[in-house]
């Protein structure tokens, strides 16, 4: 357990300015703690990391006081809040395998879970229906195989694989093996971003853990989720991308999981997508094509194993449907007009029978007219 001014030497490391992660590495390897930094003395400082750094670290941040006043406020909140260190026997060994570790961690929840299998789970934020309904099934089939289950808690994609992950929880009824789900958030633990994230936040610390290697206090700022990005695939030993613009963060995790040498996999869909073209540019660079979690599960037993694994619902391939109409629907987003070509019925008659099947959960209505054929999990 990190002492109260063990903790206050970390956070004025990392606090003061001009002090990014290379320059406090390079200062704990050569003095060894942060203790001894500020302990060191002025020609020292300057020998090992220049004069301007030097000067800062023998001035107190501007800030340091109030915001480690809302650090050790947040940290007294509940037993299972605390912090971890680089040089902590608990601290999550692959990620400090990782080019780029986070010196400190906060974690509200299980710090075990930190160091158990897990699969990265990542996407768009607004992903299609059936992205959402992948994300949720894999997420569920991940976690009752017994692999945590690591996102961000962003919109779309990250919070279905939560929400998927925390169904094999509840479903599991206690039952061993069944895995649960990280979040690595880009804000400090005593925000949730989005707000709407709330009570996903909640459940999640209560049957996983929340991480940010940000300090409490800190808001949800562009910069920090690129971030937040190498620890999601650092803790992890392989990223799925569900569905992902060419333009997206989670192709940035995607080549961080490459760069720390995990696993990366990618779910094919619609070549009319934007939300299909990144997991496809990921194909062609050499991502493993997905089509079920065991997939997943297959790939990655010759590098780590989970035991325990509960009788697993995973996704299996989609039969063919009895219904005309949704056989017609295809897997590609559809216009009215080109069911009617396909069906020979009225637009009246279809429009009638697609709300029937959008009320049933078997289709989704999509921006710009187009319907498009939900697959279950």
């Amino acid at each position: 357990m990190l002492g109260d001014e063990e903790f206050a030497a970390w956070f004025r490391l990392l606090e003061t300015p001009g002090i990014g992660r290379d320059t406090a590495r390079r200062l704990l390897a050569a003095c060894g703690s942060p203790d001894a930094v500020f302990a060191a003395r002025a020609p020292t400082l300057r020998q090992l990391v220049g004069a301007p750094a030097a000067e800062a670290l023998q001035r107190e941040p501007e800030t340091y006081a109030a915001r480690l006043a809302a650090a050790r406020h947040w940290l007294q909140g509940g037993p299972d809040r605390g912090v971890l260190t680089i040089g902590d026997a608990a601290y999550p060994p692959r990620l400090l395998q990782t080019a780029d570790p986070p010196l400190l961690l906060y974690v509200q929840g299980d710090v075990a879970r930190l160091a158990a299998p897990a699969v990265a789970v990542v996407g768009s934020r607004h992903p299609t229906p059936q992205g959402a309904d992948n994300a949720r099934a894999f997420g569920r089939a991940l976690s009752e195989q017994g692999y945590v289950v690591v996102s961000g808690l962003a919109d779309g994609i990250d919070g279905a694989a939560h929400e998927g992950a925390l169904a094999a929880v509840a479903g599991a009824a206690g039952a061993a093996g069944v895995a649960g789900t990280v979040a690595v958030v880009g804000t400090g633990l005593d925000r949730v971003f989005p707000p709407k994230h709330r009570e996903l936040a909640h459940r999640i610390a209560a049957h996983g853990a929340l991480v940010s290697e940000f300090a409490p206090g800190t808001p949800a700022l562009p910069e920090h989720f690129p971030q937040r990005n190498r620890i999601i695939a650092g803790l992890t030993l392989g990223t799925l991308v569900v569905e992902a613009a060419l333009r997206s963060g989670s192709l940035i995790t995607a080549r961080l999981a490459t760069e720390a040498g995990r696993e990366v996999f990618a779910i094919p869909g619609s070549i009319h997508a934007p939300q299909s073209k990144g997991c496809h540019a990921l194909l062609k660079q050499g991502a493993k094509l997905v089509e079920t979690a065991q997939d997943i599960v297959e790939e990655l037993r010759g590098v780590l194993t989970p035991v325990q694994p509960v009788q697993s619902r995973l996704p299996l391939a989609e039969p063919e449907p009895a219904d005309a109409l949704l056989q017609a629907l295809g897997h590609d987003p559809v216009t009215l007009d080109a069911l009617m070509a396909r069906t020979g019925a009225s637009a009246a008659e279809l429009t009638v029978r697609l709300l029937d099947l959008e009320l049933e959960g078997h289709v989704a209505r999509l921006p710009g007219g187009l319907y498009q054929r939900r697959f279950a999990g």
